[in-house]
């Protein structure tokens, strides 16, 4: 079994009403569905993945750990589920990539050149718009 399967299991789901126009049936259908999922007692994530992943996403987990992800674009919840699973799957992927180290580079003496050249151009360009009525 592949880790996104065994992940998949540890996905408990929650319903709610959702909102929005749709008349009665939005009022006595729970389509709203949320995907939770938590990090920290996670049996599949190594320490290194749970500490990745509770660092970039920070703000979208709860104190106990839990990352929760709600869909309600669909009429149907078994539609707004799979959605849910897609989406938390996919940021959990994401969070999982590492940025690469950024390399410092220099900028090359012809870019210095050509910008204090034309710097030159345009100070000496205005400069010949000044009036000065003193010098004949």
């Amino acid at each position: 079994m592949s880790k996104e399967e065994e992940i998949r299991k540890e996905i408990k789901y929650r319903t709610s009403r959702s909102s929005g126009a749709g008349g009665q049936h939005v009022n006595k259908v729970e389509t709203r569905v949320e995907s939770i999922f938590n990090v920290s007692t996670s049996k599949f994530l190594s320490e290194e993945q749970k500490a990745l992943i509770l660092d970039k996403l920070c703000k979208r987990i709860t104190k106990d750990g839990e990352l929760i992800i709600a869909a309600s674009d669909k009429k149907s919840q078994h539609q707004n589920k799979t959605i849910a699973t897609e989406r938390l799957l996919d940021t959990l992927r994401s969070a999982l990539i590492k940025a690469k180290k950024r390399r410092p580079t220099r900028i090359p003496r012809s870019v210095k050149k050509r910008r204090l050249s034309d710097k030159k151009k345009t100070a000496e360009k205005k400069s010949g718009r000044n009036f000065r009525p003193d010098q004949d």
